[in-house]
């Protein structure tokens, strides 16, 4: 294998019994994170989830990731399978520099891409000082 290729095995995940009614098996989906200049990218694999599928639920500063997958339509014969079919749940904790409210995702082509931007920092700033000549009446 080429040292410019890492493949990893899709690997399934356990899940509490309580998060989960489904008889399917639950994979993590593979993730690949990096910096950028305004705060971090992720891009999660996440074949077969549709749109209306997909749920990112963020509490508590854990941002969790789930999606289902659709079974094929009926009457479509499968001729050749080299993944097995189930869902994707995977949980991250965000740093406090995460600016949460403005995190954005799109999700095309079964890759899901969230863009987690960093808090800005506080800018200089001049603070007025109030008197009793300042004060409203």
């Amino acid at each position: 294998m080429s040292p410019e290729l890492n493949v990893r095995e899709k690997q399934e995940v356990t899940v509490g019994t309580a998060e989960t009614t489904s008889d399917r098996p639950m994979f993590s989906p593979v993730v690949d994170i990096w910096e950028t200049e305004t705060g971090l990218m992720l891009m999660a694999d996440m074949p077969g989830v549709a749109p209306e599928d997909l749920s990112l639920d963020l509490q508590d500063n854990t941002l969790t990731l789930s999606g289902r997958v659709s079974p094929p339509p009926e009457g479509r014969k499968i001729l050749s399978r080299e993944f097995g079919v189930g869902n994707f749940y995977r949980q991250f904790s965000l740093a406090d520099n995460i600016d949460q409210a403005s995190i954005t995702a799109a999700l095309k082509d079964g890759v899901l891409k969230l863009e987690l931007p960093r808090v800005a920092p506080a800018q200089p700033r001049k603070i007025e000082i109030k008197t009793d000549e300042t004060k409203p009446a």
